[in-house]
């Protein structure tokens, strides 16, 4: 099987539809039928079942695109580090972050690397924590900025700065008026929280277990803007970083933490894999950044 028709298998387990895979991979439905069949022949097992015109990948199907994404991602990394031996300039990073950093900081990095090395690309890996360092550990990511500071002693880290957590209160909110709280003055308080596999939840958390606070947590989510949006009704408190006050929701009110109520912010590499040039130069040029600022 060409490296064509190993991506094509990847976005027909996608899509499970021969029509939607066709249409965004620009070929005809008949050349990816063809294609299909030729692979399920020389594997000897049928990779999807048929249901009228879908597909369901099944379980032959979903053990062989685990082998063939490794497979891909391993042809990618050969043609990136090609092209850089051709040209030192270029060549690809792949970058996981968590949601959070997605909306500002990421942004702001890659705008101002790009101004640089204009011929870099990028991969972007945006998820929880835990599954960021996934990315990072299993090679699917060169590189990942993150916190806290992950306890993996495979995995090299390296802070960059400290962001302020705020706590979100509605407006009516006892707390709403305050130039500043306390953690201890939020016992008895229902929060609203990301789910535990997230790195702000894992500060939260041990923010408010040195606070003597056991939280009731009414609710979680995976996204801080809904965790804001459910503050803004009332549904309960939740702490979040620094940018949601620059665009909150009407019904809720950020006030300061007092104290050391901070997310550190780091770049992490896998230590038992050698970066990749591209990845390594953004590492120097991130690290360079925020030593300057």
């Amino acid at each position: 099987m060409d490296v064509a028709e190993l991506r094509w298998f990847l976005v027909l387990a996608e899509t499970e539809h021969v029509t939607d895979a066709a249409a965004v991979l620009h070929i005809t439905q008949p050349t990816l039928s063809r294609a299909l069949r030729r692979l399920e022949t020389e594997l000897g097992v049928p990779l999807f079942d048929r249901d009228h015109h879908r597909l369901r990948l099944n379980r032959y199907g979903e053990a062989y695109r685990e082998h063939a994404r490794r497979a891909l991602d391993e042809l990618t990394a050969a043609e990136d580090r090609l092209a850089a031996l051709r040209d030192p300039r270029r060549g690809t990073v792949s970058l996981a972050f968590p949601h959070s950093f997605g909306g500002w900081l990421i942004p702001e990095l890659i705008g101002a690397y790009r101004e640089r090395e204009p011929q870099t690309r990028f991969l972007l890996h945006s998820d929880a924590a835990d599954a960021v360092l996934a990315a990072l550990r299993d090679g699917a990511a060169d590189l990942a900025i993150t916190g806290p500071e992950p306890d993996d002693p495979d995995i090299a880290w390296n802070a960059l700065a400290e962001e302020r957590l705020w706590l979100a209160v509605p407006r009516g909110h006892r707390l709403a008026a305050r130039d500043s709280v306390r953690l201890a003055e939020l016992a008895g308080e229902t929060f609203i929280a990301l789910r535990a596999a997230f790195g702000l939840r894992q500060i939260t958390d041990r923010l408010l277990t040195e606070a003597g606070i056991t939280p009731e947590i009414g609710m979680e989510s995976t996204e801080i803007a809904t965790i804001m949006g459910l503050v803004a009704s009332g549904l309960g408190v939740a702490i979040v970083p620094a940018l949601p006050q620059r665009a909150g929701p009407a019904g809720a009110r950020l006030v300061p933490i007092a104290g050391e109520a901070v997310r550190t912010i780091g770049i992490a590499e896998y230590r038992r894999r050698p970066t990749a040039p591209a990845a390594r130069r953004f590492a120097e040029f991130v690290t360079e950044r925020f030593d300057q600022s």
